[in-house]
């Protein structure tokens, strides 16, 4: 059985403009920057391909992943971006979540890129949760990490640019304003990224959902431990350098999604008796502030790629029915 914790309510105002850009050369400025393949393989109907690229955020070369469902050969497709955990790459996802028979189901091009810079910085592998596979999807602001843990722009910013320069993404005029239809989700510390990208930029993703995030990150030891790091200790007036990288903290905040978001976790997972993830603190957040959201506890299932491939379905038809809603 699967217990259910359904949490919903109207979408307030919140605010806009807070995004922590700083002063890297994004977005619009890529220039010649171009998607390098090094590889592709027959998936689904689909080709899973692996590609490598400067990043102007990072200042180096960063690699990404990007599955191309079948449907891609006859017009545009939405866009889902997935952010790994820690100690992962872009490869972990793509190889083992099982993701594409679903996206090739359903008719969504996957983007899963790598969860920090490559470069060799004195200190980065000295821990398994801080430096080289670890970037938390923040940008840095402490030495040595601020030239190229620039993680937040480049998730954020000049990654999907560079998506939405390379491929033909099917854009949504609802609003008026011609934007490409684009959801996002993540696990464990790419849940955390999923989500605060999410909650911060709700006009680009349209469509949120985690498995396992570390839910409220100033809050637990991997979070504190990350944002101390790479943000320095916050003596700021309520922690907001902190809360700017921290959903449950985004949430009270006011900010806000209109799709209600989707979570799952494993009830077996040891990070959760830990005291890692903190889903509670996250919805007790959302009840307040009534933000839509869905928090699923499944018996038995731990933290493990066997646990996230097991409820893959069910989170690409979600990120789907949002994405195609206003096709039908």
């Amino acid at each position: 059985a699967v217990s259910f914790c359904l949490i919903s309510g109207p979408v307030r105002d919140r605010p806009v403009g807070d995004r922590p850009v700083g002063d890297r050369p994004v977005g619009d400025t890529l220039g010649d920057i171009n998607l390098e393949e090094i590889s592709r393989a027959k998936s689904f109907g689909g080709t899973t391909r692996f590609y490598r690229h400067r990043s102007k955020s990072c200042d180096c070369d960063m690699n990404v992943a990007v599955y191309v469902p079948p449907q891609a050969e006859t017009g545009p497709v939405p866009v889902l971006y997935y952010l790994s955990g820690l100690t992962c790459n872009e490869k972990n996802f793509i190889e083992k979540a099982g993701a594409q028979q679903y996206a090739a189901e359903y008719g969504l091009m996957l983007v899963a890129p790598d969860t920090s810079p490559r470069v060799a910085i004195a200190g980065d592998d000295d821990s398994w949760d801080f430096g080289s596979g670890a970037g938390f999807y923040v940008n840095a602001t402490e030495q040595p990490w601020a030239q190229h843990y620039q993680m937040y722009d480049y998730v954020s910013l000049e990654l999907p640019a560079l998506i939405e320069k390379e491929f033909e993404i099917k854009s949504d005029s609802s609003s008026g304003k011609p934007r490409p239809r684009a959801g996002i989700f993540g696990h464990s510390m790419g849940g955390h990224g999923a989500l605060i990208c999410g909650l911060k930029n709700p006009e680009q993703y349209a469509s949120i959902s985690a498995f396992a995030p570390i839910s409220a990150p100033s809050q637990c030891a991997w979070g504190q431990k990350a944002f101390t790091g790479y943000l320095g200790v916050d003596t700021t007036p309520g922690q907001v350098k902190w809360a700017a990288y921290d959903a449950t903290e985004l949430v009270k905040s006011g900010h806000r999604t209109a799709a209600p978001i989707l979570i799952d976790q494993g009830a077996a997972d040891s990070f959760l008796l830990q005291g890692q993830l903190l889903p509670a603190a996250f919805a007790a957040a959302c009840a307040e502030a009534n933000q839509p959201l869905t928090l699923r506890s499944q018996p038995e299932y731990d933290h493990s790629y066997y646990f996230i491939a097991s409820f893959m379905g069910d989170h690409i038809r979600h990120h789907a029915s949002v994405l195609y809603a206003s096709d039908k």
